[in-house]
């Protein structure tokens, strides 16, 4: 019989032999390592679950990198003529391009070629010069003058008591359609849509008008990852359909900050742990510290710290279409190593680098509107001492303005066209779910399950639609 020591010894040198598998890109060696260990080890059910996740997180990369070399090098082709192979090279070289090993194939992110215009210097004038009515963001470029509308914001904020002014009521409908045949007939689909917070001043006026089917269960107003749950029976050779509509009333918001009375933010209950690591995505790691002492520099200031990080960021991660979130596991340093990131890994590099620096700031997302467009979006929340929580979106960045207050807007102060779903990330749903989430971070298209598993995207289809009552 093994001591206990040598067992904890060979699960630690099986771990390293497993996580070595994985680094190298060897997905199916690792896959079966682990397997072999789930056998023979006595591991407990959250180091079991650990293991499967890492099974699971190899197969939704596997679906995310799925470009060649000439598929890529066909869509730069298309608008830089002259690539070559020196340039392929050089821009994967500085992760211009995303693109990993896995099982001996090269394989690029999906949006890799895509991407490159978005965030190689050189490469965004390319597009520009192409595509000069386009702008190369999350949720830009519709109709909606945003910098108009949010002057409007400052300007009835400044002489309205209270941060909330510029009301919106909207009607929503958003569904999932699951695929014929992804579940056997006769077995119970779970699904959980997203249904909005009711926030105070900020969100209200939520009415639920119908939904598909009609039985359901409504998380609490106050679900940090708010959700309305479905059941249905799978039906042989045929789609299944849940859907809810409801309207609600959002609104703008503005708090003018005054640099000069902001106080350092006193230990108390209630902001403690805004201020902490939160793991597996907020950690203080050497790099990120290292990161932040150079932003930083002597600056005192909790706003003007924030101010230095905001605009570094602005500056130095550029927005770019992400892989899914499950996929990588620590998501602030992948922005730093990667230099690019959608709005949620914009957000929680924020997040974090603000927490290091004594200043609080949480998770906060959705959708966002921008008529006639819209898109998924994850922003956050930010507190200043003594004006307490205010809305930040580091996406939106630094809007090109003479004016401070509309220039520094999104430090401060949102447009009216958010519904928030979620004030924290990666919490647990009302009824939890029993398998794996397909998105483990953010909820915004929803989840799905049965008994045999989760169903991940590719499973089920979803749709949001919108329109503004007046």
């Amino acid at each position: 019989m093994c001591s206990r020591e040598s067992v904890v010894k060979k699960t630690v040198i099986e771990t390293e032999v497993i996580d070595n598998f994985i680094q190298a890109g060897e997905y199916s060696a690792a896959a079966q390592a682990i397997k072999l260990s789930l056998d023979r080890q006595n591991l407990s059910p959250t180091e079991r679950d650990h293991y499967l996740f890492e099974i699971e997180r190899m197969n939704r990369i596997r679906k995310d990198f799925t470009a060649t070399y000439d598929d890529v090098l066909e869509f730069i082709h298309t608008y830089y003529p002259q690539v070559n192979d020196s340039n392929m090279q050089a821009w994967e070289a500085v992760k211009s391009l995303e693109v990993k090993i896995i099982d001996g194939q090269k394989l690029y992110f999906e949006h890799a070629g895509r991407n490159l215009f978005r965030i190689d210097t050189a490469m965004k004038s390319v597009w520009a010069q192409q595509h000069p009515d386009a702008e190369i963001s999350s949720g830009s470029g519709a109709k909606l003058d945003l910098d108009k509308h949010n002057a409007q914001i400052i300007q009835k904020a400044l002489v309205d008591p209270g941060m909330f002014v510029e009301p919106k009521h909207l009607r929503i409908k958003q569904s999932i359609e699951v695929k014929a045949n992804e579940v056997p007939a006769g077995e119970m689909i779970k699904c959980w849509i997203p249904y909005p917070r009711l926030i105070s001043g900020r969100q209200e006026d939520i009415k639920l008008i119908l939904s598909e089917p009609a039985m359901h269960t409504l998380a609490p107003e106050d679900a940090l990852q708010r959700t309305i749950y479905f059941e249905k029976p799978a039906i042989a050779n045929q789609a299944i359909l849940f859907s809810v509509e409801y309207e609600l009333t959002t609104h703008g918001v503005y708090q003018d900050i005054d640099p000069d009375i902001i106080k350092e933010v006193q230990s108390v209950a209630s902001i403690e742990e805004y201020l902490q690591e939160e793991a597996p995505h907020i950690v203080f790691t050497p790099a990120l510290r290292k990161l932040s002492d150079s932003i930083i520099g002597n600056e005192q200031n909790p706003y003007r710290k924030a101010q230095l990080l905001f605009a570094w960021i602005d500056e130095h991660i550029p927005w770019a279409s992400a892989r899914e979130y499950s996929t990588i596991q620590c998501i602030p340093e992948y922005a730093f190593e990667n230099g690019h990131g959608d709005c949620g890994i914009q957000t929680l590099l924020f997040m974090t680098l603000c927490r290091m620096n004594g200043i609080p700031t949480r998770w906060q997302s959705g959708w966002e509107l921008q008529p006639p467009k819209d898109s998924m979006h994850d922003w956050g929340m930010i507190y200043f001492e003594p004006y307490g929580w205010v809305p930040m979106d580091i996406t939106y960045g630094l809007r090109k303005s003479d004016d401070p207050k509309l220039r520094w807007f999104y430090l401060s102060g949102m447009d009216s066209y958010r519904i928030i779903f979620n004030d924290a990330y990666g919490q647990s749903f009302t009824p939890a779910k029993d398998h794996f989430r397909s998105e483990t971070v953010d909820s915004q298209r929803g989840e799905v399950e049965w008994s045999g598993g989760n169903l991940y995207f590719d499973q089920w289809k979803w749709n949001f639609d919108w329109e503004i009552l007046e």
